[in-house]
């Protein structure tokens, strides 16, 4: 769920700025490629806060059904990102290679989102057909907006070629994906309690298509660029077997675990566990968000710029870990808010150093293989979402199951608030522990060895 935050941003004392090359872009361009992150983002965080609570709470689907079925789709979303990749690297229409994919991806993802939140079945009566109904909608608007998000994000290094012009797309992007978590976070519940959720999904659907075909204007691409000599295979061996590429991926399908964990059970644990309005979770949700982009700055001018990303990341796991742990303690808004500062605080660094970690790992490849596959590396890094989202899933399913959730009661037993507080405590605390220890223990670029690949990429490109 977020790409937009770091790319391009490298410490500053390991660049010469004067030796890149000339931008190629207009900062009309830049503005316009930014504001395309709305629209690539804007639907999936919808989903990520709202769809596990409108299929089960609202549409009284049994949690354990919602659950496996997300997984699933999980699963499927995981094997066609590869995939997918490997095609965006090789020329589509009119010689180029991502600008089609999102330009005719787009309508349909959106025409696929809205029709998520109008299911013509209810859980109490037809549970089987509802949450089949769930499952391929869902599959059908992935396989469109998974091809608009690894296309927009593949074109980035092919547009922006310089150090300074990533530096100030990725604060633009952040600007729009900031807007994107707030307006996720903020806007579903209150409107669909006035609209209903239908016309909810509609009006997202298009401010999404909007901001797409808006900021395409901005967009172009090299269709000279060679395309990659080998097989999806020979590819998928190549992406698999780069320990660097691995040991992150997996980390940050730990990562994805405790920020979707966040997005999906705060609405849960305010109303169930706390015992207040399901509207209050808004509230905290927007606090989170608000302070993982106010942190930002600090922790990039504070620690990023003074340590290697790994050592940045590894920090930021441990301010998360603390900040999951506080929820055990709450039992108040005010403690609410409090673990929600704490817990964005933790993702900010987070955030910022997703990409970074892995355009070193592009940067890596490019020196043991002489190509660039932004494209094949985005769409196999893109498995850790949905991967993270199953084992939200299988946990949600479980953990809701054995503490007594049941949507479909208008009172639930007293278990429930347990159960909702190990599923926003335990949950994240191990998955940020385990993202934690693989990148400590097998993330490889650090230290001598990150010196030396940017000693040797700066020679190669003759910085």
């Amino acid at each position: 769920m977020d790409r937009n935050l770091g790319i391009g941003l490298y410490v500053m004392k390991n660049i010469d700025l004067h030796a890149e090359p000339a931008p190629r872009t207009t900062q009309k361009q830049r503005w316009l490629y930014a504001a395309t992150s709305l629209g690539v983002r804007l639907p999936g965080q919808v989903i990520a806060v709202s769809l596990l609570y409108f299929y089960t709470d609202i549409k009284r689907l049994p949690p354990v059904w919602a659950s496996t079925a997300l997984a699933i789709y999980a699963i499927y979303n995981a094997l066609n990102n590869p995939i997918l990749g490997y095609l965006q690297d090789r020329k589509f229409i009119g010689g180029l290679r991502r600008i089609p994919w999102i330009k005719f991806g787009a309508l349909p993802a959106m025409v696929f989102f809205a029709a998520l939140w109008m299911p013509p079945f209810d859980g109490t009566t037809h549970p089987q057909m509802l949450v089949v109904y769930m499952f391929i909608v869902l599959v059908l608007f992935d396989a469109f907006a998974t091809a608009v998000s690894n296309a927009y994000h593949a074109l980035l290094p092919e547009m922006f070629v310089n150090f300074r012009e990533r530096t100030g797309v990725a604060a633009r992007m952040n600007i729009f994906y900031t807007v994107a978590l707030l307006l996720s976070v903020a806007l579903p519940l209150p409107i669909s309690k006035i609209i209903g959720w239908g016309p909810m999904g509609i009006l997202f659907g298009l401010i999404g298509l909007g901001a797409i075909f808006f900021g395409i204007r901005g967009m172009f691409e090299n269709n000279t660029a060679a395309e990659p000599n080998i097989s999806f295979l020979q590819a998928l061996r190549a992406t698999i077997l780069n320990r660097s590429f691995t040991s992150l991926t997996l980390a940050q399908a730990m990562r994805f675990v405790a920020t979707q964990t966040q997005a999906a059970g705060t609405i849960f644990f305010v109303k169930y566990t706390l015992g207040f309005k399901d509207s209050d979770s808004t509230l905290v949700l927007a606090t989170v968000f608000i302070v993982s982009a106010a942190m930002i700055y600090p922790w990039r001018q504070l620690i990023a710029n003074r340590r290697e990303p790994r050592t940045t990341a590894l920090l930021a796991y441990v301010a998360t870990t603390i900040g999951a742990a506080s929820l055990w303690f709450v039992n108040s808004l005010a403690g609410m808010y409090v673990a929600a500062v704490l817990i964005g605080t933790g993702f900010a660094g987070i955030f910022l150093m997703d990409n970074i970690l892995l355009s070193e790992v592009m940067d890596e490849d490019e020196m043991r293989s002489g190509q660039r596959r932004e494209a094949m590396y985005f769409g196999m890094n893109s498995m850790a979402a949905p991967l993270g989202m199953a084992l939200v899933s299988i946990c949600f399913g479980i953990i809701t199951s054995a503490y007594g959730y049941n949507p479909v009661l208008s009172t639930q037993p007293e278990t429930v608030r347990l159960g909702f507080r190990i599923f926003m405590t335990a949950v994240p605390v191990a998955s940020c522990l385990a993202a934690f220890t693989l990148l400590l223990a097998f993330y490889p670029l650090h230290g001598a060895r990150l010196r030396e690949l940017k000693r040797t990429l700066a020679q190669h490109r003759n910085i």
